[in-house]
């Protein structure tokens, strides 16, 4: 499939590009060497009559990228995830690439509903309209079901937008292939695994069944937190092109003007998003990653209703409990633990500096917390902190740029509800109580409970394991210091065991 056919599609890409005003903008992006840009815009310019002109009052690349179509539009959109491969500036005006594309006919969507569901329309829904809203990749209707009255969300896959996206990003492919066999230079940003972790995202955006499930979970994760909704989940009506969700009856939350009139107070919105976005990410290590305007609305009770799941986050144990101490060591001015925190996580290199880089993030810090509360920011924080750990070398943590991307767009959410909202304080609670909860003796007590759980598994198996090893150390010289090594481990947990044991009995349990 990656063949010389892809050549075709590349020169309307570039020409594309080239057209709008789009190709040294890439360029720059990548620091691409003289020879690359040379080629590349001498290849362009001949084929300019190929290129599609796109929408002038567009920046140049969101220009070309929505000229392009769907799959283009969602590689910016992931690209506008990591600036540390294109840059700050321009992931920043990716973040705002609008995908909105008109929408497909009505009956189409319904015989893909039908295909999918294997019913016909009548038996499922006794309402269905027009599309309500429509994205790249999918369009919503608003629909009744038959059995109960209840209103739904249908959202519907574009007819033929798996073979589309196969087709782009088949050229995706090639095209990365040949800019790293051109330019060696460029193989320190990995093309090929950028397009392949794009495809990834995208097999997983393509088969509703998987935002299907990213919702259920998040609705199981939040189900006890207060004044938050998520819609209900309905797997009958879902398929791989077809997704089924409970009706969200609620303003958007950009219409100040609609939630002042309904009576809501934007102050204590501005902070329950807030509150919300790090409860999720920190006790849960599972949070909504495009939690824009237009994915929250405000319910009649003043409930904030989260809608499509199609980007989600997720962070590990650790990874949470790293981020929340250098949070906390941030909110404490307790630079030497933020820093000792990068250290101890192999963040940053051990032949660094420690109190260099303590000094490096009081620079970060202060400057900030010298703010009046309208200005402090926690985006711009760890903004700035990621570029002093990238000059002492700490390599990217994908999942913390998500992070960063996603708290930059709740701060504006929160900002744009009640714009003299003190971030800090607002944080404070929700990073102390989770530092409370998770790091000290209590954290140390339940992480020893779970290994024990894990060596209770292999228990059985424990005297096997012993006389294998007793056998292999008396028989392999060779092998011995492996041996004592085993065995002392053996003899590590079976301590550890024993030690538990004694902790229960002496509780009476």
């Amino acid at each position: 499939m990656r063949g010389p056919h892809n050549i075709w599609r590349l020169l309307r890409s570039a020409a594309t590009l080239e057209r709008t005003g789009a190709m040294g903008v890439v360029l720059d992006a990548f620091n691409a060497p003289l020879a690359l840009r040379w080629t590349s815009r001498t290849l362009a310019l001949p084929f300019l009559w190929l290129g599609y002109r796109g929408d002038p009052s567009r920046p140049p690349l969101t220009r070309a990228l929505t000229a392009l179509g769907p799959a283009y539009i969602k590689f910016g959109q992931l690209m506008s995830t990591r600036p540390d491969v294109i840059g700050r500036e321009l992931a920043s005006e990716l973040q705002v690439l609008q995908d909105k594309l008109p929408p497909f006919p009505v009956d189409e969507a319904k015989a893909v509903v039908v295909s999918e569901l294997g019913h016909p329309i009548e038996e499922l829904f006794s309402e269905f309209s027009e599309a309500i809203a429509g994205a790249s990749i999918a369009q919503v209707h608003r629909a009744r079901l038959v059995e109960d009255g209840r209103e739904v969300a249908v959202k519907v896959l574009r007819p033929g937008i798996q073979r589309a996206f196969r087709r782009d990003i088949d050229a995706f492919y090639f095209g990365a292939d040949t800019i790293e066999l051109l330019s060696p230079a460029s193989r320190r940003l990995r093309p090929h695994d950028v397009i392949e972790h794009f495809e990834g995202v995208v097999a997983g955006e393509l088969d509703l069944r998987m935002e299907t499930s990213a919702a259920a979970e998040f609705a199981a994760s939040t189900e006890g937190d207060t004044g938050f909704q998520v819609p209900r989940v309905e797997w009958s009506l879902s398929a791989r092109q077809v997704m089924t969700l409970g009706w969200a009856e609620g303003i958007p939350a950009h219409d100040l003007v609609a939630i002042d009139a309904a009576g809501h107070d934007r102050r204590a919105l501005a902070q329950r998003v807030l509150k919300l976005f790090l409860s999720h990410a920190l006790r849960d290590g599972y949070f909504h990653a495009d939690m824009h305007q237009g994915n929250l609305k405000v319910a009649e009770n003043g409930d904030i209703i989260a809608v499509d799941f199609g980007i989600m986050g997720r962070i590990d144990e650790y990874t949470r409990r790293v981020y929340a101490e250098i949070l906390f060591g941030f909110i404490r001015k307790n630079y030497r633990r933020v820093a000792e925190v990068h250290f101890e996580a192999g963040y940053v290199p051990a032949g660094q500096d420690i109190d260099d880089f303590a000094r490096a993030l009081r620079s970060v810090g202060e400057p900030i917390f010298g703010l009046d509360a309208s200005k402090l920011s926690m985006a711009r924080l760890l903004s700035h902190l990621f570029e002093v750990t990238e000059r002492f070398g700490m390599e990217t943590r994908k999942e913390l740029i998500l992070l960063q991307r996603t708290m930059v767009v709740v701060e504006g959410v929160a900002r744009s509800l009640d714009s003299h909202v003190n971030i800090w304080e607002v944080a404070k609670p929700i990073v102390e109580d989770y530092i409370k909860k998770n790091v000290g003796p209590r954290a140390v007590l339940r992480d020893f409970s779970r290994s024990m759980q894990v060596i209770s598994r292999v228990g059985p198996k424990l005297p096997e394991l012993v006389e294998a090893a007793l056998i292999r150390g008396a028989t392999e010289p060779r092998e011995r210091s492996q041996w004592r090594l085993g065995r002392s481990a053996l003899l590590m947990a079976l301590g550890a065991g024993l030690a538990l044991a004694g902790v229960l009995l002496g509780q009476g349990l």
